[in-house]
């Protein structure tokens, strides 16, 4: 399988589900009274929390309104996501699944019941790609591994190997031969790891899984597409495969107290930027200690759904659009090479006469429809010679017929080429 056509799903998906869950659900961002700020998944390092004090959480954690089904549904009915990214072991260096090579997992806790083996199954049967995410070097828990100073000696970073070898291997190898296919490593904080021990993970997880992609934190631009730092996004469009994470509120795991929901329309001028810049969004969920997901956030990714349901077409498998030479004031484009099509995506309404001029389109336009409707908008195209300008006007209806965000699309005569300063 070569690299193309193991990024095909990858760049067919464009949008994608985060989620963040383990212990850190239970205390949910505080600790003996105090509230910790950063991700709620870094509780044990922010407080400094003793290894046997934390993994005392084990035997509290019990999620018991967990359904694999319900979520993996939800997520590829509802939400309109085509991959799910799983922490499978996050820094705190709990497994979230029935892990051999470590006794530190959920089958240890009151709810003992592989949960990576349950979403494996639900994304199979909604046909969601399952990817997981493992923490690579840091790992609280154990003596060996990276980040824990409250509790071991700063010597033994010196024996990363034996952690290395003895669970950070041995767990990947149960994660790539147990649960099917995967369809991606997505790992995390490489920090001080050498350009040997990345290229040696990520060529062991090749070596399990061909087509398992590797994402670009394994370190030294060694994974299969770039990672971008956590909620950011280019300024320019970047031409290589990348991914954004984004969180919904300001956290990543659950933290009782975060209501600060991203509205629709943010969410939406997110993806709309980053599919527009070529890349996948990776939106962010935290569930509580019982399994659930905020409904705050679910409300906000219905929303998203829904619309995806009418106008998907301008996003799954939809590339960078060209870049135009100013600024885009209604909102942004996506593209279709295999169409020919330019998705106008309209966020911002215009006011009576109702009229979008974009500047710099040179290539012709064969005709401009509502997307979903297949409306037909006049469409005219002039050359302005004393400034040099090629001009495209699209008018829309007067009244707005999504307001979240509404798609005119635009069918050309060849690919599409704009004018540079």
């Amino acid at each position: 399988m070569n690299h193309n056509e193991k990024m095909r799903w990858f760049r067919e998906a464009r949008y994608g589900l985060f989620i963040h869950w383990g212990l850190y659900a239970i205390p949910a961002g505080s600790w003996k009274g105090t509230v910790y700020g950063h991700g709620t998944e870094w509780l044990m390092k922010n407080a400094e929390i003793p290894v046997e004090e934390y993994r005392q959480l084990a035997n509290e954690f019990n999620p018991t309104a967990f359904n694999a089904d319900e979520w993996v549904r939800m997520a590829a009915e509802a939400f309109g996501v085509k991959y799910i990214v799983f922490t499978a072991k996050h820094h705190d260096g709990f497994a979230m699944y029935d892990s051999a090579a470590s006794d530190y997992n959920i089958m240890r806790t009151p709810y003992g019941k592989d949960v990576v083996r349950t979403l494996s199954d639900a994304c199979k049967l909604y046909g969601v790609v399952f990817c997981l995410y493992y923490s690579q070097l840091q790992d609280w828990y154990e003596p060996y591994g990276f980040g824990n100073t409250w509790d071991f000696r700063l010597e033994n970073a010196r024996h990363f190997r034996k952690y290395l070898d003895e669970k950070v291997k041995p767990q990947l190898k149960e994660l790539l031969t147990n649960y099917g296919e995967i369809g991606l490593i997505w790992f995390d904080t490489p920090y001080e790891m050498d350009p040997a021990q990345c290229a040696e993970l990520a060529d062991y997880v090749r070596s399990l899984q061909p087509g398992c992609l590797v994402n670009g934190r394994v370190g030294y631009g060694l994974g299969d597409y770039r990672q971008m730092s956590d909620n950011s996004i280019p300024v320019l469009a970047y031409r290589r495969d990348w991914e954004t994470p984004m969180t919904l509120n300001d956290t990543w795991g659950y933290r009782r107290s975060d209501e600060n929901w991203k509205s629709p329309e943010r969410v939406m001028q997110m993806l709309v930027d980053v599919v527009g810049k070529g890349g996948n969004l990776l939106i962010n969920v935290g569930p509580d200690e019982l399994g659930r997901i905020p409904e705050g956030s679910v409300a906000v990714l219905r929303t998203i759904g829904q619309w995806l349901k009418k106008n998907g077409e301008s996003i799954y498998a939809a590339q960078a659009a060209p870049d135009f030479p100013y600024q885009l004031n209604f909102g942004g484009f996506t593209y279709s090479a295999q169409k020919r099509r330019l998705y106008m995506h309209v966020l911002r309404y215009p006011v009576y006469p109702f009229e979008i001029c974009v500047v710099g389109l040179t290539t012709r336009v064969r005709r401009a429809t509502l997307l979903g409707s297949g409306e037909a908008l006049r469409c005219v195209q002039t050359y302005e010679s004393a400034r040099d300008e090629h001009r495209l006007r699209v008018w829309l209806p007067e009244k707005n017929p999504d307001p979240l965000n509404c798609v005119v699309a635009l069918d050309l005569e060849a690919d599409p080429q704009v004018q540079t300063l």
